[in-house]
């Protein structure tokens, strides 16, 4: 064990107990709450530096998006920390049973770059709210973000019960072979493997909140304006760079230049004419990344020094090219006419599972019959995005896109052991029930499932 990290520490602390009381977890996450108060100025200027956030999409996207998680998770707490009744057959009675939420223990959770507070926080929410004490590794690509959260977390908790461990991929690697009790990681796919066959090797149980390419498919009934809205807020928000941005927009052919120009108005609309000079409009983590996004679509306007690329509408790219074969994780966004709904569904049968589908259509027999065919791992429709506001919806991929889900009660789950307790009696003892049975068979099938249920 790498006492660098004082994961024994953290481990002779959750062994005293003092975790599981619901008071001492909720004090935790009123500590958390009034820290990004305090840090809020100094989070939302880091957040600027690293991916040139506004302070209201700093506010909307990461901190205030933790605080709204925390008052949720505080206001159910101790009801989804009860011990749930089960039902006991009629055989083992008298006695109860009972399924008892527990926390696992020291967990790890490893951030993304482009949502570097929420991303780690909100996993925090749940992970100290099931009563674990917690590691956080920040992704080393927001260097000003990753500090100032440090300094936050070293100034509101005891290192036994929360720390940041800041550092590159040696320090993830590092982290890794640690024999935490759950790892919980976002990010890329390839990382993700990874991440998984470290935690095979120690059979620890992992979440992987991972990507894809999360398809559009807007339906001849559709307000075009209205579609174009959500997608474009949806698509551009961050400069692109969102697990559940809008990848790529399949439209009906007849709808497709007016599709096209209603959505360059509304690019327009949202962030003027040039949207370089937009305070809404966000950067690109790093020039690496640009790099991947230019190798993606040379023709897209771009200034690399500054990490800027423009929002880019591309019309029918070819379906073997790299546009729509890799997440794009940016400002590009193909639009690509169909002809008829199974041309859809037949691309897609050769389609991994995205993190999320977007349908646009009023129709009720068609949403089902597109959601029926297409899997996801979440599904919006006549919106983009959005699916991650509703607290009581679990936020999760499915397949390469990610595996387990959080928010809300499914994340107090996720960082939760549910341990099964029955207790009987010893007042009654029937003999019966004992070798030798000396029943024929016939009979004692009819008893067993009588006495068994099921």
């Amino acid at each position: 064990m790498n006492e660098q990290f004082q994961i024994g520490r953290m481990r002779s602390f959750f062994e005293t107990g003092t975790t599981r009381d619901i008071a001492f977890r909720t004090e935790q996450l009123l500590k958390l709450s009034r820290a990004l108060e305090q840090h809020e100025t100094k989070l939302h200027e880091a957040l600027y530096n690293d991916l040139r956030k506004s302070p209201l999409d700093a506010y909307a996207s990461e901190t205030g998006f933790v605080q709204s998680d925390i008052r949720y998770t505080i206001n159910h707490l101790k009801r989804w920390s009860r011990a749930q009744p089960a039902r006991v057959p009629l055989m083992l009675r008298p006695a109860r049973a009972r399924i008892i939420p527990e926390p696992k223990g020291v967990v790890l959770i490893i951030g993304p770059w482009n949502y570097p507070l929420q991303l780690l926080l909100s996993p925090l929410v749940a992970a100290l709210s099931a009563g674990n004490c917690v590691v956080l590794k920040p992704s080393e690509l927001t260097p000003y973000t990753s500090a100032a959260l440090k300094k936050l977390i070293d100034e509101t908790f005891d290192p036994a019960i929360v720390q940041v461990i800041e550092g590159g991929r040696e320090t993830a690697e590092a982290l890794l072979n640690e024999p935490f009790d759950h790892i919980f990681f976002t990010g890329g796919t390839e990382a993700g493997r990874a991440v998984a066959q470290a935690a095979a090797k120690q059979l620890i149980p992992i979440t992987l909140e991972l990507g894809g390419k999360s398809p559009v498919i807007i339906c001849e009934d559709t307000s075009l304006p209205v579609a174009a809205r959500r997608i474009v807020r949806g698509k551009f928000m961050n400069a692109g760079q969102t697990c559940v941005a809008p990848d790529h927009v399949w439209i009906p052919r007849k709808q497709l230049n007016e599709f096209f120009q209603t959505l360059k108005k509304t690019i327009a609309d949202f962030y003027g004419n040039n949207p370089q000079q937009s305070p809404d409009f966000g950067r690109i983590a790093n020039r690496r990344h640009v790099d991947r996004l230019v190798e993606l679509y040379p023709e897209c306007e771009r200034d690399a020094e500054d990490l800027y690329i423009a929002p880019t509408l591309i019309i029918d790219p070819p379906r073997d090219s790299a546009l729509m074969r890799e997440e794009i994780f940016g400002p590009l966004l193909p639009v690509i006419p169909y002809d008829t709904e199974e041309e859809v569904i037949e691309f897609f049968k050769t389609q991994s599972a995205p993190l999320a589908l977007y349908l646009f259509t009023e129709n009720r027999a068609r949403q089902e019959r597109l959601m029926a065919a297409l899997p996801a791992g979440g599904v919006c429709i006549n919106d983009t995005v959005m699916q991650l506001i509703p607290k009581e919806l679990p936020f999760g991929g499915r397949g390469k896109s990610g595996m387990g889900a959080y928010h809300g009660k499914a994340g107090f789950d996720t960082f939760s052991h549910f341990r099964s307790v029955l207790t009987r009696s010893t007042k009654f003892d029937l003999r019966v029930a004992y070798p030798p049975i000396d029943i024929p068979l016939r009979t004692f099938k009819k008893i067993y499932r009588f006495f068994a249920g099921g």
